[in-house]
């Protein structure tokens, strides 16, 4: 009974709230250990390695693969840099990238959704937009640039 008293008087007490201070109590926050690893696709795969002060390292590896006259074959893209992350989201503008290139990172449910504003350009066809899944919550090991 004190339970559903104190959820009703919760929840009148955010109806009261004005929107800034109820978006505020709705945030996601993730940990370190949730951003943390290797995450993939069936087209791509990215390390992530918290930073501290809401920074993430960041390197993206992507392919399109198809079939040619000549037999199989692929376009490939790669990205890596820093990201900064507030909340659950993290904005990434890779190193060498065009000005209007832009990867937003969505941590959320133990899932990766990426989305690319801009042109990144990657490979013909190459995008690392979509759907990850964690495949190693290990510190990954990113290439030398």
């Amino acid at each position: 009974m004190k339970t559903a008293v104190l959820a009703v008087l919760v929840c009148a007490g955010m109806i009261s709230m004005p929107a800034t201070q109820v978006s505020a109590v709705a945030q996601v926050v993730v940990t370190a250990a949730q951003v943390n690893g290797t995450w993939r696709s069936k087209h791509g795969e990215f390390k992530v390695l918290a930073l501290g002060r809401q920074k993430l390292r960041i390197e993206f590896a992507g392919a399109y693969e198809y079939n040619s006259p000549s037999g199989p074959t692929a376009h490939t893209g790669e990205a890596r840099g820093v990201a900064t992350i507030e909340e659950n989201v993290a904005v990434f503008k890779p190193e060498h990238a065009p000005d209007d290139c832009k990867i937003i990172l969505k941590f959320s449910r133990g899932k990766l959704i990426v989305t690319e504003e801009g042109s990144c350009g990657f490979g013909m066809n190459v995008t690392s937009a979509g759907t990850y899944r964690k495949i190693s919550a290990a510190k990954p090991k990113f290439s030398e640039n």
